[in-house]
């Protein structure tokens, strides 16, 4: 009997403290991702028209499909008309937020160059898996399946 005591004891003991590292690390990242001055994104936000000016779109060097904004859900475009606008985010703790590109698809550029934004999708009990990402080089980026892939967006088609 005293043996069970001690492992069930033990088991929430181990039990609390996995639930404590997490709450820890998920408050340490979301800290993170606000560390980036926001104050200057209006003024950051790619317009897309000195590139497409030119006959180029941002971001078409990476070698990432180009796609026009009209040929991607009617929510990217709402998305993109809320970063040009400089705000209010859906989601303000997640939206106009450094973008880190862990996952390496898009161009290596150093901390801080890219931003992310949530593109809703209907029906989703959560943000989904939808995103708009600038670069500061007037670069824009949508990815419909939580960065595993990318397409360049031409902003003015």
């Amino acid at each position: 009997m005293f043996n069970r005591r001690r492992i069930t004891a033990a088991l929430i003991g181990l039990i609390v403290l996995v639930l404590a590292g997490w709450f820890v690390k998920d408050g340490i990242s979301g800290d993170d991702t606000k560390s980036a001055p926001t104050s200057s994104s209006a003024s950051a936000a790619p317009s897309g028209d000195a590139a497409a000016a030119k006959g180029k779109v941002a971001g078409e060097e990476s070698g990432l499909p180009v796609k026009p904004l009209t040929g991607l859900p009617p929510q990217a475009s709402d998305t993109w008309k809320l970063i040009k606008a400089g705000g209010p985010y859906p989601y303000p703790r997640n939206d106009d937020v450094t973008f880190q590109n862990r996952e390496k698809v898009l161009p290596a550029k150093g901390s801080g160059y890219y931003r992310e934004y949530t593109v809703k999708t209907p029906g989703s009990p959560d943000r989904g898996a939808r995103r708009l990402v600038t670069g500061t080089g007037k670069e824009l980026y949508y990815t419909e399946d939580h960065y595993k892939s990318f397409v360049v967006v031409d902003p003015s088609r």
